[in-house]
């Protein structure tokens, strides 16, 4: 039998669950994806070489590989000093006292096996490939390209790119090399071959400025046993 009782009770719970409200549901944000700044002009194509250079894509660099000018991380230097971290990824060319250079680079086997001062010989423009003969003892199939058969043509396909520099220490070809060719996809990573492998954009720009005699410095790599299961 429904009392008096039974409907104040019924009638104070009705009042209570008035007063509950359910919280309003608030969408999950998605995180936008990092904005980057568009490219500078120079990583654009070029198309006054003898062989034709394609532009970087645009949003595919990050901005930190770009080049650039910093303050310089080694003011006692001499001008025209190149230095290479492997582990940074990165190349200074030094400038002055005070501004510097920096490049992002990917790294070879070669760039983290080798460290020191070394003499920048020379340079070349659309340099041949000559490989060496420990390679071949890896890769046969690339005795086509050896010096004793006059290496691999200049060009699209030559993995030393637009130019390189050759190192030398005590009047001895080092066998490193800083060089072009390097993709975009490369640029602050560990590669399979070669030393230090630039833009093909900013390693013409670097040649404009190297100056023979100069000295190269390589950093040593903390990081080359835990890079060799890249390779």
């Amino acid at each position: 039998m429904f009392t008096r009782r039974n409907f104040i009770a019924v009638g104070a719970m009705a009042g209570l669950s008035a007063c509950v409200t359910t919280p309003p549901q608030i969408p999950a944000t998605v995180p936008s994806a990092p904005v980057i700044p568009p490219l500078p002009d120079f990583y654009g194509a070029i198309t006054t070489e003898p062989y034709p250079i394609p532009a970087i894509p645009e949003g595919k660099l990050p901005q930190r590989y770009w080049r650039q000018e910093v303050a310089n991380p080694w003011p006692n230097y001499t001008p025209g000093t190149i230095v290479v971290d492997p582990d940074a990824a990165m190349l200074h060319f030094v400038e002055d006292e005070d501004r510097a250079l920096r490049y992002g680079v990917s790294v070879g086997a070669a760039g983290f096996a080798w460290q020191g001062t070394a003499r920048l010989q020379f340079c070349r423009k659309w340099p041949r490939w000559k490989v060496p003969q420990t390679m071949i003892a890896r890769k046969p199939e690339l005795e086509p390209y050896s010096v004793a058969n006059g290496g691999m043509d200049p060009g699209p396909e030559n993995p030393l790119g637009a130019r390189a520099l050759y190192l030398f220490q005590n009047g001895i070809d080092t066998l490193y090399r800083i060089h072009g060719d390097a993709s975009y996809l490369e640029l602050g990573k560990a590669v399979s071959s070669g030393c230090i492998r630039m833009l093909n954009q900013d390693v013409i720009h670097l040649h404009e400025r190297a100056i023979h005699g100069s000295s190269v410095i390589v950093l040593p790599s903390m990081k080359a046993n835990k890079l060799e299961q890249l390779y």
